[in-house]
């Protein structure tokens, strides 16, 4: 890990704190978040991603459509069986 000196604006600098502290983390710990954060969101617009980082992990999950609807379709044929026999 490496040692360094940032010059922030005042306000900035107050804003920072303030919000370190209500999330209970240290300062230096946030700023190497947002750092990540930012560098992250560089590497996205470099490769043409306009996804939200956030959203990346929904997007895994795609390939699970064709289940879904098969197992939506289980279900629907079910209901329509229980249905008929609680008109009998």
């Amino acid at each position: 890990m490496k040692k360094t000196t940032l010059e922030l604006p005042d306000q900035l600098f107050r804003e920072v704190k303030a919000t370190a502290a209500i999330n209970g983390i240290k300062i230096k710990d946030f700023v190497a978040e947002a750092l990540m954060d930012k560098m992250a969101s560089i590497s996205d617009r470099r490769s043409g991603s306009t996804e939200a980082p956030w959203m990346r992990g929904f997007g895994a999950l795609a390939d699970l459509k064709e289940e879904n609807r098969r197992i939506e379709a289980d279900i629907a044929e079910t209901f329509e069986k229980l249905d008929a026999e609680d008109r009998a």
